[in-house]
């Protein structure tokens, strides 16, 4: 295995919620449950979450995202500026009127207060493994809204917008570091999404030049980043959705590759799990001494990927990237928001067996 993350076998994080978790957390919203009753059932399902993940053999351990409701507005909403409402954009091709809200800005962006470090260390306390840390990525803040969800008053100019994003981010990751964070995850759709005529077509609609947004994002991303510790892994995860299954955005890395290479992090988890992401060439671009952790296993449907299959495509992979720079994973979490996906709970525990298995076999 890699002495530093990302992890031959690895995980983008989110796992399926217990059901009677699920419960429990429908009772709190009516206000028939306290929040510390609900705390301490989340407790014993991540506990129960993190022994059967290191049962399986993964190195790098999540609390599977379990006290979140959104696998990014959870952390947004608590930065200062930040406003949740209904989205009106790219809508995801899922049966039923519910979406995803976005987060828009209505202030200005700061940090007033540790934002998941009590998350972090329950995690970080109950297992002996590597714990890892997901967070939205920086860039969250602006692509399903773009200039038209932030306020014109608050920042005429983004360049002003984008420099308190940076330094609030900054502030975030210090205090998950202090409190003993090593492996971060950035997950970031804006990447994958912008490789998609449509979703250009909604970049310019909300008042942006998609051109120009995949070098904004990798470049804030580096800024958010430049005080981290030099022992902290950071990777950053991007698809092209996964709300109960579905999806928004199909086509190839090509457009956004060279700039989403730029990002200063140790690894990349990239979707490649169906044709909507293309091929893997615009792996040939892969900066030296960085890795690839290849998104085959999906997480959209309980069907179990063979070892054939995907020992197959992890060396289709190693024609562009050399194979010591591969790890293997699923193509996201199986569980982006409280619904999860469309899979059972043993489906999600045989897929991660799966990958730890052929990520053995292949690379010893």
């Amino acid at each position: 295995m890699p002495a530093k993350p990302p992890f031959r076998a690895d995980q983008v994080g989110s796992l399926l919620r217990p059901a009677e978790l699920a419960a429990l957390r429908a009772r709190c919203k009516r206000g028939e449950l306290s929040a510390a009753a609900l705390r301490e059932a989340e407790d014993r399902a991540i506990v129960d979450a993190v022994r059967r993940q290191e049962q399986i053999g993964l190195q790098a351990v999540t609390d599977g995202e379990f006290r979140r409701d959104w696998w990014h507005l959870d952390f947004l909403s608590q930065l200062d500026g930040v406003t949740v409402k209904a989205n009106e954009g790219e809508k995801f091709k899922v049966a039923g009127q519910e979406q995803p809200p976005i987060a828009t800005v209505t202030g200005r962006v700061g940090c007033p207060a540790p934002i998941m470090v009590d998350d972090f260390a329950f995690l970080k306390a109950h297992t002996a493994r590597t714990p890892k840390m997901t967070i939205p990525s920086p860039s969250m803040l602006h692509l399903r809204g773009g200039r038209a969800a932030i306020d014109a008053a608050v920042y005429p100019e983004l360049d002003a917008f984008w420099s308190d994003v940076a330094a609030a981010y900054r502030l975030a990751i210090a205090q998950l570091a202090a409190a003993g964070c090593r492996y971060l995850q950035l997950d970031d759709i804006t990447f994958a999404y912008l490789c998609d005529p449509r979703i250009q077509d909604n970049c310019r609609r909300n008042g942006d030049d998609p051109s120009t947004l995949p070098r904004r994002y990798a470049d804030t991303i580096n800024a958010a980043l430049r005080d981290r510790p030099a022992d902290m892994a950071v990777t950053i995860h991007t698809c092209r959705g996964n709300f109960k299954s579905a999806w928004v955005a199909e086509g190839g890395y090509d457009p956004v590759v060279e700039a989403m290479f730029s990002a200063d992090v140790d690894g990349y988890f990239m979707e490649f799990d169906s044709a909507r992401a293309g091929g893997f060439e615009p792996l040939r671009r892969l900066p030296r001494g960085k890795k690839v952790v290849l998104g085959l296993v999906t997480t959209k449907v309980g069907a179990l990927e063979s070892k054939d299959d995907l020992k197959r495509r992890i060396d289709e992979a190693a024609h562009c990237v050399p194979l010591e720079n591969l790890c293997l994973s699923p193509q996201c979490g199986f569980s982006s928001t409280h619904h999860g996906n469309a899979l059972s709970v043993d489906d999600q525990w045989r897929k991660l067996e799966r990958v730890v298995e052929v990520a053995g076999e292949v690379w010893g």
